[in-house]
């Protein structure tokens, strides 16, 4: 029997978000939505809806990373086009949600572009948002509509439990204060000891760290974060617990953003092994890591939210082993 009500729930995916929406059609054993996306000369696009979908319980997936201005301007596109086909309820759902880290003013005359975006969304008249793992967990907040903040930690325990006998002798070393929190419950959950990094930033792009606080030495580290932009951060922290003595490094995130020089800070032998989930399509573009990545996939798990939200069951029960959120 489906877990989703072919009758009633449709699940569409904006173009760069098919692969995972296939699998999250998958394990509520429904087909994908049918609509395309079409581009004018100018460059202007125009979403299609190929179906009946009045009086249904709609969700569209689609990851606002980059480019980022596209995916964006897709999805709101997406929810206005179903709208104005009468379905019951939009329900977007965003495994990544792009300008997440401006979501404060650190100075005087800059935007808080994450609270734009929400207003953005919920302005062309999505009814809830569906989301994984967000750089602030406040942006919950910036929304006037329900919100669903996932966490991928299910994922990532269920693979990390199945190696644990390889990972031997672990700690979790968190490479910012703020990733503190996060770091602490996985080392309870995987029986492993915890550290600290003291980062220090100097520009948006350098990372300066300097101290490690805890014991590292003959250990198998594992550093876990929501996202790895540049690689920045992880690199540096890689190579400081290893001068501190540690066997080996291994990372996690939830988000693979990866621009600039992450391949190449990756791809150095400080990391033995990434683990990423595929909220962002990996592609072509991580061939300097393939032999050291692991994709994990989040698409039963946004699967089982969405067939709990259809069904007015709750959102919170698939996360009784939540690590809980950054911030």
């Amino acid at each position: 029997m489906a877990m989703g009500d072919s009758n009633s729930i449709k699940v569409f995916a904006g173009v760069r978000s098919i692969p995972l929406a296939e699998l999250i059609c998958q394990r509520l054993e429904l087909p994908l939505g049918v609509g395309r996306t079409e581009f004018f000369p100018d460059s202007e696009m125009i979403v299609k809806i190929e179906e009946d979908v009045r009086g249904r319980d709609c969700f569209v997936v689609l990851s606002t990373c980059k480019p980022v201005n596209d995916n964006l301007m897709e999805l709101l596109i997406f929810v206005d086009c179903l709208k104005r086909a009468s379905v019951s309820r939009v329900t977007v759902v965003i495994p990544y949600y792009g300008y997440a880290r401006q979501d404060r003013k650190e100075e005087g005359r800059t935007p808080i572009t994450a609270k734009l975006v929400a207003n953005m969304i919920t302005t062309s008249g999505a009814d809830r948002v569906l989301t994984m793992d967000l750089h602030a967990a406040q942006i919950q907040g910036f929304f006037d509509i329900p919100v669903d903040h996932m966490s991928a930690s299910p994922v990532f325990l269920n693979y990390f439990n199945k190696i644990r006998d390889e990972l031997g002798d672990l700690v979790l070393v968190s490479p910012d204060i703020g990733n503190a929190k996060v770091s602490g419950k996985y080392a309870a959950f995987l029986d492993g000891e915890i550290a600290f990094i003291d980062k220090r930033r100097i520009s948006g792009t350098k990372v300066n760290s300097t101290t490690v606080i805890g014991d590292v030495r003959n250990k198998t580290v594992l550093m876990m974060d929501d996202m790895i932009s540049t690689g920045g951060t992880v690199f540096e922290a890689a190579r400081l617990v290893l001068d501190h003595g540690a066997n080996r490094v291994i990372v996690g995130a939830t988000h693979g953003v990866l621009v600039g020089p992450a391949m190449e800070r990756l791809a150095d032998d400080s990391i033995s092994r990434i683990i990423l989930t595929d909220t962002i399509p990996l592609g072509e573009r991580t061939a300097p890591i393939a032999d050291k990545l692991v994709e994990l996939s989040v698409g039963a798990l946004l699967g089982d939210a969405i067939h709990n939200i259809h069904h007015n069951l709750s959102v919170s029960a698939l996360f009784r082993k939540d690590t809980g959120s950054k911030r």
